[in-house]
């Protein structure tokens, strides 16, 4: 049963939930099972070179009519040259884990696409709205991967305050009472990450699953071991040596996993330090903390893809703790929106009550 809000009727879905573009996971198979299930499933682009993200694009579309979105790194060097392709090839949805620029903005909306960048903060919201952003995604603090020390039901209410655009709700959801507490809040849908990731449509290793499936909440941490940013991951043994290893050993692997990432982006040594160069400008990082980014997409990779759960990390949101199934994406939609309504019928039928006493 649909569950219409402006931002289903921006992005033409036909529920209020996003399925986040999450790296090595958000593929053409779990995108377009998102879809299908009448979600808004986003590819993630920034593991993919230009050329697999437009076979990635097409393979989507052979699969599914329904919207789709890509993912996009704003600062990243060939992000142009990723946004004519978004262009050309008609996807509806443009996301940004990181602000987009005005320019970027302008470029997409002219061209017919819906613009929607992920934020954590109040101020990142207010600035990419007034910029002219269609929508806006807030991630709390229970989110996974990176993410920032406010909870949801704290940011949420400060965005949708502070901004006139559809607010869709990310960090902390997995269910009907969730999506409508989001409701409650003023959002006009959430996004999900850690949920679809632990269906049957996610290419995701069975093995590194059930490493998910077997974590309890305090087994979900936030470290800033990785790549010098908070990143919320499940604590292993991996995460808790790489906390013990000194700055030298952290920084020589980020060298040799930089020089991997490389090959398998297709990005050339230039492009990686202009990369590299806005993203210090961007977020005020050290150089340090630069190049240690290189070792986010390899250590995601070995096991997100090679089911390496010792030597690689599993970026989590919090609710990895009270996940315990994996649905595929149409039971999963499917049951979200029929708790969604009756939760819903619930509240409605307080009204009814007789008065107390």
């Amino acid at each position: 049963m649909p569950l219409r809000t402006v931002f289903t009727e921006l992005v033409g879905v036909e529920h209020p939930i996003v399925q986040t573009g999450m790296g090595w996971v958000a593929g053409p198979r779990l995108v377009s099972a998102a879809a299908g299930a009448g979600a808004l499933g986003i590819l993630a682009s920034a593991t993919m070179t230009v050329e697999e993200l437009r076979a990635a694009v097409r393979e989507v579309r052979s699969r599914t009519e329904a919207p789709f979105g890509v993912n996009l790194r704003a600062d990243a060097g060939d992000a142009a040259e990723r946004v004519r392709l978004i262009i050309d090839e008609g996807v509806r949805v443009a996301s940004f884990a990181l602000a987009p620029s005005k320019e970027l903005i302008a470029r997409l909306k002219d061209a017919g696409v819906v613009v929607i960048p992920s934020v954590g903060a109040r101020r990142h919201a207010e600035k990419v709205a007034a910029w002219g952003a269609d929508a806006v995604i807030v991630q709390g603090g229970e989110g996974g991967g990176h993410t920032g020390d406010v909870a949801t039901t704290v940011l949420l209410p400060q965005v949708v305050d502070a901004v006139d655009i559809p607010v869709v709700a990310a960090g902390g959801f997995h269910d009907g009472r969730g999506l409508v507490a989001a409701l409650s809040y003023g959002a006009a849908g959430i996004a999900m990450g850690t949920r679809f990731l632990l269906t049957s449509d996610s290419t995701v290793p069975d093995a590194v699953k059930a490493r998910y499936l077997e974590a309890g909440v305090k087994d979900v941490t936030v470290t800033t071991a990785v790549d010098g940013l908070p990143h919320r991951m499940l604590r292993t043994e991996l995460v808790a040596s790489l906390e013990r290893a000194g700055r030298t050993r952290a920084l020589a692997r980020a060298v040799r996993h930089a020089a991997a990432f490389r090959g398998l982006s297709g990005l050339s040594w230039a492009q990686m330090v202009r990369d590299g160069l806005a993203m210090k400008h961007g977020r005020d990082l050290s150089w340090s903390q630069v190049l240690l980014a290189a070792n986010t997409p390899m250590l995601l990779k070995a096991s997100m893809v090679e089911g390496r759960t010792d030597l690689g990390v599993m970026a989590s949101g919090q609710v990895a703790g009270v996940i315990e199934d994996l649905p595929s994406c149409a039971e999963l939609v499917a049951r979200v929106m029929a708790e969604a309504h009756g939760v819903l019928a619930h509240l409605r039928s307080l009204d009814s009550l007789p008065p107390p006493g």
